[in-house]
């Protein structure tokens, strides 16, 4: 299945890995990111019609899709959110975009964030999906089993790496499934993409947010998200039920707007109307 009929595609190299990158539209531009154990392919109910009115660009995160998987291990920096980031700078600059809006979902929001706190003179608007900052320091019973994966994938390679692939295809119909809204053509599309290469990249991915990329946010200090920050959430999530979304995220901005949407986790595919219309408001207001 073609999920993006009409729009480019093209492997681009950065300073640190090859980015598979699709774009397409016109107008101001706007990157999306993906989550786990996802690829760019979960945009697919909302990115055409975002398309209309922008230069939508998607990208999968390296260590996952078909980007390049560097190998991690040592500190894991090679996965910091921040490394990440930079890939993404790297990526619209190449495409000739200095400057531009960005929305990013679960890991892919957590790039949204360093990318918005470390590069604020590139990101006009930033909007972030179903997260919240920190989650290692708001640990609670609660959290911890519905995410039980955050410890699980954190443990030292290659314990996770063998278990998941054992059977690669079970765990993520585990974690995506047909009541999040994610249709079987998108599910086969991140099954394909989910290799041996792709695991050990989610793992490194999860390991560098429970090490250097708090070592990262710690040293933020008083530095807060400078452009209009967008906050999305399911309503019935395990984030939209164990917290208070807002008042979190109002510690970390300077100009914090959000909602819940009527869904779960996967939003952009479970409720793709309400996520459209969230992001076309928030990136077209002036």
């Amino acid at each position: 299945m073609t999920f993006f009929p009409g729009f480019e595609r093209r492997v681009i190299a950065t300073s640190g890995a090859e980015i598979h990158t699709v774009w397409g539209g016109s107008g101001p531009p706007l990157l999306l990111l993906h989550g786990s154990p996802q690829t760019h392919v979960m945009w697919h109910k909302v990115a055409p019609r975002l398309a209309q009115s922008f230069t939508v660009v998607l990208t999968d995160l390296r260590g996952y899709g078909d980007s390049s998987k560097p190998a991690g291990g040592g500190t894991h920096e090679e996965y910091s959110k921040r490394s990440m980031a930079n890939d993404q700078v790297q990526v619209m600059r190449a495409l000739g975009f200095d400057r531009f809006a960005v929305a990013g979902h679960d890991r892919g929001a957590r790039v949204t964030w360093r990318l918005a706190v470390e590069h604020p003179g590139v990101v006009t608007r930033a909007a972030v999906l179903d997260i919240v900052p920190l989650p290692y320091s708001l640990l609670s019973n609660s959290f911890a089993t519905e995410y039980f994966h955050w410890y699980f994938l954190i443990q030292p390679a290659p314990l996770p790496e063998t278990l998941i692939g054992r059977s690669a295809e079970f765990w993520v119909r585990g974690r995506c499934r047909e009541r999040d809204g994610i249709t079987p053509e998108a599910l086969a599309e991140y099954v394909r993409c989910y290799t041996a290469d792709a695991i050990h990249g989610n793992c490194e991915d999860y390991r560098a947010g429970a090490t250097i990329d708090l070592e990262h946010a710690g040293a933020d200090g008083d530095r807060l998200v400078e452009c209009p920050l967008l906050v999305l959430w399911g309503r019935e999530s395990t984030v939209g039920r164990l917290y208070d979304v807002m008042d979190v995220w109002r510690r970390h901005g300077r100009d914090v707007r959000g909602q819940a949407l009527p869904g779960r986790h996967f939003i952009a595919e479970e409720c793709p109307d309400a996520t459209f219309d969230a992001l076309q408001a928030f990136v077209s207001a002036r």
